[in-house]
């Protein structure tokens, strides 16, 4: 068996991991988004794409594939409602902005018709392999996934956690732990810890309604799937629905999660916040929401595009923009964070709000990864999805306890077993 990295290794963007045994299984198949789009280095002959969950550095490419091969998908149902999502948004950018997509509408529709969905718990046999989903706790229908070698007398269990959080969130609960013989870990945060939840929430809070009670805007920009639904549940928790307005395609996600309840927690409540919340629909009702203080919670989550980008200007000088979640380098909200200015149609903008971060992040911290690995209890950790020198050092703390680990770069191979 041989495991070839052909992303998301030593980096955070465009997962994509090939396992070759005696049929191809690839792990994801995404896209980074930085200064510009990177894909995988290539597209690989395949018998069968794994998802691990919708969000676009692991599924952002994945239609891509479905050029002169024919292949099935599996993934969870939410899985798919959601990456067809944002295939499709992947395709309208394109070609707003006049740039070459990498994939066409054709192979969208291909992919969304060879996907094969499977439930968490379900076995689904694939030649030699039974491939089965168990809950990441990361967004709705995201998976940790168990791909078990039923001819092979060792390295039996290969599990894929793709992105995962054991510390349960509003909408999720923690993610299971599976037992492996080889454990592809995301390492994202293998080096820090995330803080407390629950001061995070009343920190949150607290600096949404003196916003509001100095006249101000609180713009939250929002990742579509699983951010938007997490904070739209947190507002109506704490009783600030009247206040709030939700813009972009979050809309359009948190009706596909609604249409899921078994894959996420508390549905009845993120139900009760959409039948609240103040839909926008166009730019009047945009206009709207800057007339009085407000809540505007919209796309997208690094600001790299969608309505954030015409709010973000028009914000009045006691409003603040709230940040959420993760800022690669090189995204409007990292320089945002860092300079104070976004880049909107070309040009620099200096942006006189004030601006905080606010950790709501959907990975595991560095002792839930370590507490992960301990509990699956693997022969060999693969640590992908992390820069370098998390890899690198979760991989060495990691030999130190006796395991064995890799943190392979881009291009890479593990061969294991003979």
């Amino acid at each position: 068996m041989q495991l070839k990295f052909l992303g998301g290794a030593q980096e955070v963007g465009r997962s994509a991991i090939l396992l070759k045994d005696d049929r191809n299984l690839l792990l994801d198949f995404g896209v980074k988004i930085d200064h510009e789009t990177e894909y995988p280095t290539h597209i690989p002959n395949i018998d069968a794409l794994v998802l691990s969950h919708a969000h676009l550095d692991h599924s952002g490419f994945s239609a891509a594939l479905y050029n002169e091969q024919f292949i099935p998908t599996f993934g969870t149902p939410p899985t798919l409602r959601l990456s067809n999502l944002l295939l499709d948004d992947s395709l309208s950018i394109a070609k707003k902005n006049h740039v070459k997509p990498g994939f066409t509408k054709r192979q969208v529709k291909e992919f969304v018709n060879r996907y094969i969905p499977v439930d968490y718990h379900h076995v689904q046999r694939f030649g030699n392999f039974d491939i089965e989903f168990y809950d990441a706790g990361h967004i709705c229908g995201s998976a940790v996934t168990l791909v078990e070698r039923a001819h092979a007398k060792d390295y039996k269990r290969i599990v894929y956690t793709g992105d995962f959080k054991l510390e349960p969130q509003f909408l999720h609960n923690g993610a299971e732990v599976v037992k492996s013989d080889v454990l592809i870990t995301e390492s994202t945060y293998a080096n820090r810890e995330h803080p407390n939840r629950d001061d995070t929430v009343l920190q949150f809070v607290e600096k949404i309604q003196e916003t509001l009670d100095n006249g101000g805007h609180a713009l939250i920009p929002v990742f579509a799937v699983g951010r938007s639904q997490e904070i739209l549940a947190l507002l109506y928790k704490n009783g600030l629905m009247a206040s709030t307005y939700l813009d972009g395609m979050a809309k359009d996600a948190t009706q596909i999660v609604l249409n899921h309840p078994k894959y996420i927690a508390n549905h009845d409540v993120l139900q009760k916040a959409v039948r609240e919340v103040n839909w926008i629909g166009d730019r009047n009702d945009r206009r709207e929401a800057l007339n009085t203080p407000s809540i505007i919670v919209t796309t997208s989550g690094m600001m790299t595009g969608g309505p954030v980008l015409d709010y973000v200007t028009r914000l009045n000088k006691n409003s603040h923009i709230f940040l959420t979640g993760y800022q690669q380098e090189g995204t409007n909200g990292r320089m945002l964070i860092e300079q104070g200015s976004v880049i909107i149609d070309g040009q620099k903008k200096k942006i006189p709000q004030s601006v905080s971060f606010y950790d709501f992040s959907a990975h595991a911290g560095m002792s839930d990864l370590m507490e992960y690995v301990r509990k699956s209890s693997p022969q060999v950790v693969v640590c992908v999805h992390g820069d370098g020198e998390s890899t690198q050092e979760f991989a060495e703390e990691l030999k130190l306890e006796g395991i064995q680990a890799y943190a392979p770069k881009v291009g890479d191979s593990i061969k294991l077993g003979d």
